[in-house]
């Protein structure tokens, strides 16, 4: 049986760091999802469609992997794609507490599905779509930390 497992985000946008941990996820499942919340609890600077293309553009050869939009709860659509496993990203121990909250609730409402932590590569371990979106509003150089399309699509943006 194959094993899917799903990166959920609202990816606002899509990081190389993103990018990293979902190479690694590649790595360890047959197929991949990324799921892009449509409705995250904040309001995002891009639309859904162009957070999917975005990451879709982040994630050029990597043929177990697949982006799609979502709505509604995490779980519900995880287990509906049939996946056996929720991928979360720790940058720091900052991130522990709330992603440690996530996957207990996740646990208590789909046990079937668990929760699995990657850590990104050093040099992405700082990277997040706020700061991204932070330093491009101030007209910084933010190539090293998101895709060309990206870095296009923030700067159209910022105009």
């Amino acid at each position: 049986m194959a094993t899917l497992a799903v990166y959920p985000g609202t990816f606002d946008p899509f990081t190389n760091g993103h990018a990293d941990l979902v190479r690694r996820a590649a790595r360890l499942f047959d197929r991949v999802i990324v799921a892009v919340a449509a409705d995250p609890p904040k309001t995002p600077h891009f639309s859904l469609e162009e957070r999917v293309r975005l990451a879709e553009a982040g994630l050029d050869g990597l043929p177990n992997v697949s982006v799609e939009g979502f709505r509604g709860l995490l779980v519900e659509y995880a287990r509906g794609r049939g996946a056996r496993a929720i991928v979360r990203g720790l940058r720091a121990v900052s991130d522990f507490e709330f992603e440690f909250q996530m996957a207990a609730m996740n646990r208590a409402l789909a046990p079937e599905l668990e929760s699995i932590f990657l850590t990104p590569a050093e040099e992405y371990a700082f990277i997040s779509s706020s700061l991204v979106r932070e330093v491009a509003s101030l007209g910084g150089d933010v190539s090293r930390f998101v895709t060309p399309a990206v870095e296009a699509a923030l700067r159209a943006r910022m105009r």
